[in-house]
């Protein structure tokens, strides 16, 4: 069975990765980050769309992001193939990993819970990329069915921007936890070696994201375009 420091390390890492999930929403509302400024230029680019008359360019935009998070449920699949297939060669991984780290003794049991946990952050993330793939046929549709802007008064042109912009943003936010979670996934890695420094690379993960979403110069770049 697990030992108490097992059980602590998968409490912290489950409290740190939804607590860090509320936190980017919550601040998302309030600070300047990369989902505050994606959500700025989906409405602008919903704005230029009803403006154009030709919109073959906005659908290959969506296409284009249709197939990068397909690519992204695909592998899902074949990892989550993988490891249902390491499942069933336990008692050889568990061997394999008493000769690579001595000072570490797992039983079978213990690395079938190890893989389970991989398993279910995989299908989390599976479900997530997929979701957020038909979220992009729903922005996809409401572009097909956008009608002419210069028919619309500004008002009406505003309100079906935001609307469509607000379906895509929700897409891209299915495909940030879907990513979230592969991200995680890689410090889930590390509760093969020791329990407490899966702990620690839990806590890297977090910083390495909040680094990215709210302090990158990718973000210093969307805020001066």
């Amino acid at each position: 069975m697990l030992s108490w420091l097992d059980i602590i390390a998968v409490l912290w890492f489950s409290v740190v990765w939804s607590g860090y999930t509320l936190y980017a929403k919550k601040r998302a509302k309030t600070a300047t980050c990369l989902s505050f400024e994606m959500r700025r230029k989906r409405n602008d680019w919903m704005q230029q769309m009803l403006r154009r008359d030709n919109k073959m360019a906005d659908v290959g935009l969506i296409s284009t992001l249709e197939r990068n998070v397909s690519f992204f449920a695909s592998s899902c699949l074949l990892i989550l193939a993988g490891l249902l297939t390491v499942l069933t060669s336990s008692e050889r991984l568990s061997t394999m990993l008493s000769g690579l780290i001595p000072w570490s003794v797992q039983s079978e049991m213990q690395i079938q819970l190890k893989i389970l946990l991989l398993a279910f952050i995989y299908v989390f993330a599976f479900f997530q990329f997929t979701w957020s793939l038909r979220q992009y046929g729903f922005g996809g549709v409401l572009i097909g069915a956008a009608p002419d802007g210069k028919a619309l008064t500004p008002e009406e042109q505003q309100l079906y921007a935001n609307r469509t912009a607000k379906v895509i943003d929700q897409a891209g936010h299915s495909f940030n936890y879907g990513l979230r979670a592969i991200y995680f996934s890689l410090a889930a890695l590390t509760w093969f070696i020791d329990a407490a420094l899966f702990m620690v690379v839990t806590v890297l993960v977090l910083l390495i994201l909040k680094h990215r979403e709210f302090h990158s110069k990718i973000l210093k770049a969307l805020q001066e375009c």
